[in-house]
């Protein structure tokens, strides 16, 4: 099983060379086979069933995603996993959510940013993202993963570069019908969402809204110092649901 997903690995990257935005899709790829090469997705053997298989994706978490109770203790182990949490998921939707958003979002980002630019960016970002909630989550001793914090760097870098970009979007109240929204609807409207509900579970653990809130601030800030005027409106044409956040397991 692991020499199949590593010949899909290979494929993958072959099929992204000369594509305008390698870095995303590379990105998508290596979330992908983390997850499916880890306890969460429940498809490898080698951990078991059951309490087994439970017990294993607990460890997993711990040991790759981001605690913020350990994470100020001084040790280089705990000062990585904002960086490693970013590429582990915590269940099926968490991966599809996240990667559906990096698709949409990120592709004429990186085309807007080039590809070094865009990888230090996404990492950087992300990884501040989750030290920020980290910080204002002390004590917590629940596990933190996913990219969501970086994610939510590139809506907020699109907002600024493509303000005029037309999203298509699947609103609940109009029963899941397709609507294309310009960016500077869509991606504040979310945001204020996100401050909503980061109001509302600051009590108690879930998604990690003001993980994408600092990610969101951030991305919009660094595009607007590093860049001047947004680029000429153009359409996305990929659905822009609701992002699953970072998974609290």
């Amino acid at each position: 099983m692991i020499r199949k997903w590593s010949a899909s690995i290979v494929r993958a990257g072959r099929s992204v060379r000369g594509s305008s935005a390698p870095v995303t899709y590379s990105l998508i790829a290596l979330c992908c086979a983390v997850f499916l090469a880890g306890p969460a997705s429940g498809l490898s053997p080698a951990y078991g069933t059951g309490d087994d298989l439970l017990a294993a994706q607990r460890a997993y978490f711990r040991r790759w995603g981001v605690i913020p109770a350990e994470l100020f203790e001084g040790s280089a182990g705990s000062a990585l996993t904002p960086a490693t949490a970013l590429f582990v998921h915590g269940s099926w939707v968490h991966l599809l959510g996240n990667m559906l958003f990096l698709y949409v979002f990120g592709a004429m980002t990186e085309e807007r940013m080039g590809r070094m630019q865009f990888i230090l960016f996404y990492v950087g970002c992300g990884y501040l993202a989750l030290l920020g909630y980290a910080a204002a989550n002390a004590d917590s001793e629940q596990s933190l993963v996913g990219a969501s914090g970086a994610i939510s760097a590139v809506l907020g870098a699109f907002l600024y570069l493509f303000p005029r970009a037309r999203v298509t979007s699947l609103l609940p109240f109009l029963f899941f019908l397709p609507v294309r929204f310009p960016a500077w609807v869509v991606l504040p409207f979310w945001a204020a969402l996100q401050w909503l509900a980061a109001g509302r579970a600051s009590d108690r653990p879930g998604v990690a809204y003001l993980a994408h809130l600092v990610g969101f601030g951030l991305g919009f800030g660094y595009a607007l110092v590093r860049y001047g005027r947004p680029t000429s409106p153009t359409r996305v044409k990929a659905p822009a649901p609701a992002p699953e956040g970072e998974n609290q397991p």
